[in-house]
């Protein structure tokens, strides 16, 4: 029997198929012959699809063969990048994602598009076998979230998200210090993000540019005509994004979950306050504030960083405390800040982000940020943000994955993808 990797990979990650797949040692074909390079594909070539093609371009055993945008100068300008890389000119353009997933010679797909089309394309690609690299916030709302864990399950496909942080040093050393008591039993946690979120005033006279597919673009979201608001800023329009909050409670929030060891769970209860004013296009809220409770009693702020240490903060017992951002962490003093781990301790590792998926797409393990963690850290963001909107506290099952009591909250955890697209 001639298994190759790629029937392989789009198989499920069963014991026999592995063991088969393993019969040929790496020492003799390489690690990185043409039958071990995973074969990717990228769907969403600007801003962080851009960055994250670069890291996948960097690894040797991945093979970038399609890049995948609706914007043509955006697909243009990235098989240029990758051609030049590879020193050919064999890289294809492919402006539907759906023709990207189907294909028989893909592995493996990175998703770096607006929040509002993460769940559509993630299902579809699970659904055609395709291991997945996604961007942060895992979806634009809690249901949809859940719809793409379950695929993500269901088809026995590798996630990875894209929050990135705890491929970092300094969040692995924080962790470490709290997951293993050096502050005593957590009693609360800060986490602060960026405020502020406006761009470019919308045009109502501007023209769609003749590379862009506008109603394609749009998918999923609610029809609205072109207003000159696309590129970056779409992440202040709630239809398509979730304001800062959103864009950063994958990170700072998915690390404070980590510390405490529930990122596969979460909160029982939300409340706080936010200034929806709309300004032109824009309506997500420049500042924010909301509090929210676990089952054991710990409580979570989570507001800009005009109202909290920017980072994540956990605080302890009889005043300890560590803090981490990015490059660096700090604690109440140099005891806990310096302190071993010791045998036997929680330690966490990372080869990097991109590298950690590669290998688990190889092996089949479970990635640093799997779907059900990345969920877990949106949902955290999306119930806050249901809280902040309805201007009232929520009650959340984390279990059921429902609003207790309060049927207008509730129906602000999802919305009905614009006709014909669907989750289904």
């Amino acid at each position: 029997m001639n298994l190759s990797r790629r029937t392989f990979l789009r198989g499920s990650a069963a014991i026999a198929s592995a063991a088969l797949f393993n019969i040929v040692p790496a020492r003799v074909l390489g690690q990185n012959a043409p039958s071990n390079r995973i074969a990717m594909a990228m769907i969403g070539v600007g801003g962080m699809g851009r960055g994250n093609m670069g890291s996948f371009l960097g690894i040797e055993d991945v093979s970038v063969r399609i890049v995948c945008d609706v914007n043509t100068k955006k697909m243009e300008d990235a098989k240029r990048h990758v051609d030049g890389h590879y020193k050919n000119a064999d890289c294809l353009m492919i402006k539907d994602f759906r023709d990207v997933c189907t294909r028989d010679d893909i592995d493996a797909v990175m998703i770096a598009t607006p929040d509002h089309w993460h769940a559509i394309i993630g299902i579809f690609a699970a659904r055609h076998g395709k291991d997945i690299y996604g961007e942060k916030p895992f979806a634009h709302n809690l249901l949809e979230g859940r719809a793409l864990v379950n695929a993500v399950r269901q088809h026995g496909r590798i996630w990875q998200t894209g929050s990135w942080q705890r491929s970092s040093g300094e969040m692995r050393r924080a962790v470490e210090l709290v997951r293993n008591g050096r502050i005593g039993r957590i009693s609360r946690m800060e986490v602060g993000l960026p405020s502020g979120g406006r761009g470019r005033p919308a045009d109502p006279s501007a023209q769609v540019p003749p590379e862009l597919d506008w109603d394609f673009w749009l998918g999923p979201a609610p029809f609205r005509p072109f207003q000159g608001v696309c590129d970056f800023d779409w992440r202040w329009v709630l239809e398509w994004g979730g304001g800062q909050l959103m864009d950063w409670v994958g990170h700072h929030a998915d690390i404070a979950q980590w510390g405490i060891d529930r990122d596969t769970s979460g909160p029982i209860s939300f409340e706080g306050y936010a200034p929806f004013e709309p300004d032109g296009i824009y309506d997500s809220p420049k500042t924010y504030r909301f509090t929210c409770r676990y089952t054991d009693g710990i409580e979570m702020t989570v507001a800009d960083s005009s109202q909290v240490r920017g980072g994540t903060t956990w605080y302890g017992e009889n005043g300890a405390w560590i803090w981490v951002d990015r490059g660096r962490y700090e604690a109440s003093s140099p005891a806990i800040r310096d302190s071993k781990i010791e045998a036997g301790e929680l330690r966490l590792r990372s080869p990097g982000h991109q590298r950690d998926f590669i290998a688990c797409v190889k092996n089949r393990d479970t990635t640093l940020t799997p779907a059900e963690v990345a969920h877990r850290s949106a949902s955290i963001g999306q119930l806050g943000q249901i809280a902040m909107l309805t201007g009232r506290k929520i009650t959340w099952n984390p279990e059921t994955e429902q609003i207790i009591n309060d049927p207008a909250a509730a129906a602000l955890l999802g919305r009905t993808p614009r006709s014909p697209w669907t989750l289904g």
